[in-house]
């Protein structure tokens, strides 16, 4: 071998060492830190961020909304997918119901925070652990993408074990991806009558982009190599598909709503979602909320743009 071949050898390998091997386990790291449950104390029912003062202060008020219902609480579960998953319902005895779906990393008593609007226009309420989540089944995350099929069990539950005839789904960043995935399905029931979508991306490879540009990391090649891992292991394609592919299948009514802060699900991807749609909509844009944090910034306008939607339903 000439010396051209050993130096040329050399740089070869020192960048595949330096370079490309550090940027591999990077991605491999945030694959396993962010999208598989690798222990059952993983997403569990508690708050995922302890650190975040508002974070805690919606999971403590949730917690008080549940104390005031709690002899109305059910403990529910259902079996899909090869699953079993768990959930909460709390009954009052009304034909309408909201099934509320967080996003990642956050159990069903996270969506307590989320009940109040729905109580007070007659519905009960569903909160579930998605799968990976909680007490429920599950170790890689879909985005939606498969754990739509979830959704559409727990309706048919709440329709055919407690009579429910008029559903609503209220869906937070995953959760609003995953209630739409539901409600253009082929498989979508009749009384799944529409949906409300706080922080709804345009995809997830958009949104984690989004965290990563947000938090002053390179894009290049970590998020290629993450999204080649989810497509390789988890088995979906969160790049070419989600809601800017599909929204404009949605035929029920949707109530969006979005910060105009929101720095994941940016503001103008929104509008994308929006003018794509072409089912019964309304946009209801607040000022103020980091993403999935708009409520607690916005009580009172954020509840009663719920309220108002759900007045206007004609199941």
């Amino acid at each position: 071998m000439t010396l051209f071949y050993k130096i040329l050898t050399l740089l070869v390998f020192l960048f595949l060492f330096f370079v490309v091997l550090p940027d591999i386990l990077i991605a491999i790291i945030l694959y396993l830190k962010l999208m598989v449950r690798t222990s059952k104390k993983k997403w569990t029912r508690e708050c995922s961020e302890v650190k975040d003062k508002e974070q805690v202060a919606m999971f403590e008020a949730g917690l008080e909304w549940e104390k005031d219902y709690e002899g109305c609480k059910h403990d529910v579960s259902v079996t899909n997918d090869g699953y079993t998953l768990y959930g909460e319902y709390f009954d009052y005895g009304s034909d309408k119901a909201v099934i509320i779906i967080s996003g990642r990393s956050e159990g069903c008593r996270y969506s307590y925070y989320y009940a109040k609007p729905y109580i007070e226009a007659g519905y009960n309420v569903l909160v579930i652990d998605n799968r990976c989540h909680g007490l429920s089944g599950g170790k890689l995350l879909t985005f939606g993408l498969k754990e739509y099929t979830d959704i559409l069990t727990w309706g048919k539950l709440l329709n055919e074990q407690y009579g429910v005839k008029n559903i609503v789904l209220h869906g937070i960043c995953i959760g609003a991806a995953t209630a739409l995935y539901a409600l253009v399905s082929d498989n979508a029931p009749s009384y799944f009558g529409g949906m409300v979508a706080d922080g709804m991306y345009t995809t997830y490879y958009d949104s984690f982009k989004n965290h990563i540009i947000d938090r002053k990391h390179k894009t290049f090649p970590v998020l290629q190599e993450v999204f080649f891992l989810i497509k390789t292991i988890s088995k979906v394609d969160a790049i070419h598909y989600g809601p800017v592919y599909c929204i404009d299948k949605l035929t029920k009514p949707v109530l969006f709503i979005h910060s105009k802060k929101d720095r994941f699900s940016l503001p103008e991807e929104m509008e994308v979602l929006y003018e794509k749609c072409t089912a019964p909509k309304k946009l209801v844009w607040f000022e103020e909320g980091a993403h999935s944090h708009i409520r607690i910034r916005n009580e009172e306008a954020y509840d009663r743009a719920i309220s108002d939607f759900v007045g206007n339903l004609a199941f």
